[in-house]
């Protein structure tokens, strides 16, 4: 933007100012920088040597620093991977925004699919860094009581279906089961999940939407870990027919993807 003082702005053309609007320091700016470097590093070792490899010595030793030094950045080699989880959760969510934004606001058809079908191509495209998401939890949650980054940004993924939602529902609302017909095992645990999102929603919406999100990650799961290899050397019609019947059961309208989405 013209006229914005020089001193806004780093050397690679990052705004120097934080959310609050003040401009960060110096050694702020080098302590975001070193973070992101580690960071960055952690996923270059996961991508390449798998998850187990992902160790604060070998971080340090492909940064040239010794691995107390990393101490200084991250509290414990759990801290660090919650903030590289945090990182994938923030880029796959951009994604899916992004997606989402080459569609026609009043198109949820065509939201709704593009953003599926982007989910799963980041998926396929980062294995790893998928199984890291979603394959076992990742320790260091419970090391602070206060959510962390990678809760934060796990939080404003699921927002990303669940905004598509709860748009469709107060748009075109679609056959839900009543409340009262829900099991009550069941019951009782969607209406403490809907609490827990804060939303205002039948529980029977809150219902159709667990069921479609097990429907679309559990079948990207299944593709990306391999476990379809053993009937299908190509999962996407599949996840194709999937979707199909997917969509008129919440009141959308399947098209098929075009040959350059």
């Amino acid at each position: 933007m013209r006229g914005r003082p020089a001193c806004d702005r780093a050397p690679d053309g990052t705004p120097n100012r934080e959310e609050g609007g003040e401009v960060q320091t110096r050694r702020e700016r080098l302590r975001a920088a070193t973070v992101r470097e580690i960071s960055e590093t952690a996923r270059r070792i996961l991508v390449e040597e798998g998850p187990e490899a992902v160790t604060l010595r070998a971080i340090a030793r492909e940064m040239g620093m010794t691995a107390p030094a990393l101490y200084r950045y991250f509290g414990s080699h759990g801290e660090l991977l919650r903030h590289l989880v945090g990182d994938l959760f923030t880029e796959l969510t951009d994604e899916l925004y992004a997606a989402a934004g080459t569609v026609a606001p009043g198109d949820l058809s065509g939201r709704f699919l593009v953003v599926a079908r982007r989910f799963r191509r980041w998926a396929l495209a980062n294995p790893r860094e998928y199984g890291l998401l979603f394959g076992s939890p990742v320790r260091g949650r419970h090391e602070h009581e206060d959510i962390d980054f990678a809760e934060e940004a796990a939080r404003r993924f699921g927002g990303t279906f669940m905004a598509l939602f709860l748009e469709l529902w107060n748009r075109q609302p679609f056959p839900v089961v009543p409340d009262d017909e829900i099991d009550p095992a069941l019951r009782s645990q969607l209406a403490r999940y809907r609490a827990e999102v804060g939303v205002d929603l039948p529980l029977g919406v809150i219902q159709t939407y667990l069921k479609c999100w097990v429907r679309l990650q559990g079948g990207v799961s299944l593709d990306v870990f391999g476990h379809l290899e053993f009937a299908l050397t190509d999962a996407e019609p599949l996840f194709e027919l999937m979707l199909s019947e997917l969509a008129p059961e919440i009141g959308l309208t399947y098209t098929p993807p075009r040959r350059d989405a």
